[in-house]
């Protein structure tokens, strides 16, 4: 081989590495923007949960005026950001995908009692839930008696 074509094929390696890197790059930031906007999102989906603390519980409601259950509540929510949800918590456990306990996020659904119950995850072992009549919504924690009722979690973004 001649030293024209050696050199040739150096710098076509050469520039093939350097095209592959710069495409790389983009790519990983693609993902950690979309990642960051996933999160943006869910973070402003429990600032909008939490301004209905202190709503009454009522089975069968829906809105702030009427109240809550557990699944009227997520719902509510969730419509805010354009996402439907059925108002049955078991029918809510179909969407989206499934999320490990260890890999919950802000703004995941977390179910329990047989697929009964389900509120919002807000962070830090907490969720933020229309319990049961005589209550109001309320933030309780995943260690706490319900999490012996953890059934699983789906995140919808």
């Amino acid at each position: 081989m001649t030293l024209r074509i050696r050199l040739a094929l150096l710098c076509l390696i050469v520039l093939a590495v350097v095209f592959a890197r710069a495409g790389g790059a983009p790519a990983a930031q693609l993902r950690t923007s979309h990642a960051t906007a996933v999160a943006h999102e869910q973070a402003k989906v429990v600032s909008f949960a939490r301004h209905f603390l202190g709503v009454p519980y009522v089975y069968g409601g829906t809105s702030p005026r009427s109240g809550f259950d557990c699944s009227g509540f997520t719902r509510f929510v969730y419509a805010h950001f354009g996402i439907s949800l059925p108002h049955y918590s078991g029918a809510q456990f179909d969407r989206g995908r499934v999320v490990s306990r260890a890999g919950l996020r802000p703004g995941d659904l977390v179910f329990f009692d047989g697929l009964g119950h389900v509120g919002l995850y807000i962070g830090h072992g907490l969720f933020i839930h229309a319990p049961h009549s005589g209550t109001r919504v309320q933030i309780d924690s995943l260690d706490g008696s319900y999490g012996a009722l953890y059934d699983g979690a789906r995140r919808l973004f």
